[in-house]
């Protein structure tokens, strides 16, 4: 048999698990696939369904694997992308809370968006020092985030290059078009070398000439819990825009405000008690006691609008705010994947007064404020 074909034969093995032993000609593992074969084991076999199709599953007690031993050997044993998925399984599909309230666990745990989201679930439950180290998990992933999202809205924000010239030499001002044609004349045709003396710069001309007032509300409950990151992470980006202030308030059945942290999201969402009911009437109409210029504000309420509350009183305050000008969109999902899962009637309701519903990934939120604020 070649390579490939051996090679192929291990994979399906390791797949199907120990019910593969019992076919002729099962390809041979190593103690290191036995060793992947067991992690994969102590993880997939506790699925349900298994049982339901009267297949043995392994004994999942403390004495085969505990926890800390089960990261140890993940890492050990499989590449990154790996690694991801099995904590996000663990942690998502198998509710296995230890993952990230264990100190030693944590200390060995790769930081992911995943993580954070299972962080804020369980924080909770850890004692001061797990929560020392949940903490600084969740610094280093929202330091990707922030990095990622804050080039977007520089890029968005920043101005607008106009044709006049500037003194002020900065590189992402530099026309390198004009600059070229504008030295032509220092071109060295024996070494081929064009000689920059003169480079040329534009000047920008600022995007808002007004100030904006945003405010964005995010529902707490914990099936947001992606929402809460992201927005707690756009609102920071947003805060340090000299023509925008922006306001962070989070609610479920009580509100809270959120802006004093809003320039530090980790704090912001080390303070975010996920859970509980959901009363967004009463987080709207707090908005609208927020509001300076309503033609010069914009609110962005982040809900999968499940209404706990007072549904008529959401649409009353909504339909009050769209008149007087203020800018009111509802986002189902705030995160990577966009995906809106919402109570569609009350959206209805909501867009017949004049609002936006919708989903949007960070990026696309950091592009539509361009469009609407310009």
């Amino acid at each position: 048999m070649s390579s490939d074909g051996r090679a192929d034969l291990r994979r399906w093995r390791l797949v199907l698990g120990k019910s593969a032993d019992a076919i002729d000609g099962a390809s041979p593992i190593d103690a290191d696939d036995l060793a992947r074969d067991a992690a994969l084991g102590w993880l997939y076999e506790r699925d349900a369904s298994l049982q339901e199709r009267d297949i043995r599953t392994a004994d999942l007690s403390d004495t085969v694997l505990t926890v800390p031993a089960w990261i140890n050997e993940v890492h050990r044993l499989f590449p990154r992308e790996t690694i991801e998925r099995l904590e996000r399984d663990a942690v998502e599909e198998f509710a296995i809370h230890e993952v990230v309230t264990n100190k030693e666990v944590l200390a060995r745990i790769e930081p992911s968006e995943t993580l954070l989201r299972a962080v804020l679930l369980t924080k909770h439950l850890m004692n001061a020092e797990v929560l020392a180290l949940a903490r600084e998990l969740v610094r280093k992933v929202v330091a990707q985030l922030m990095e990622a999202l804050t080039k977007t809205v520089r890029a968005a924000f920043s101005g607008t290059r106009s044709p006049r010239r500037s003194r002020h030499k900065s590189l992402r001002n530099f026309d390198p078009r004009a600059t070229i044609r504008a030295n032509l004349r220092h071109y060295d045709r024996e070494g081929r070398r064009l000689f920059i003396r003169d480079p040329l710069f534009l000047s920008r001309s600022r995007r808002h000439g007004e100030h904006w007032q945003v405010i964005v509300v995010v529902d707490q409950s914990g099936s947001m819990v992606s929402s809460v990151i992201h927005a707690g992470v756009t609102a920071a980006c947003l805060s340090g825009l000299p023509a925008i202030k922006t306001h962070l308030i989070a609610f479920d059945t009580n509100v809270v405000d959120l802006t004093g942290q809003v320039t530090d999201p980790v704090e912001t969402l080390m303070k975010v008690q996920l859970g509980g009911g959901t009363d967004i009437a009463k987080a709207v109409r707090y908005a609208e006691g927020l509001v300076e210029n309503p033609r010069r504000t914009l609110i962005v309420l982040i809900t999968d609008l499940f209404e706990g509350g007072d549904a008529e009183a959401l649409v009353q305050s909504v339909k009050r705010q769209v008149s007087q000008g203020v800018r009111f969109i509802t986002l189902a999902a705030l995160d990577d994947q966009a995906a809106p899962v919402y109570d569609r009637e009350l959206g209805k309701r909501l867009v017949k007064v004049g609002a936006t519903v919708g989903a949007m990934t960070p990026n696309e939120l950091v592009g539509y404020l361009k469009g609407m604020l310009a």
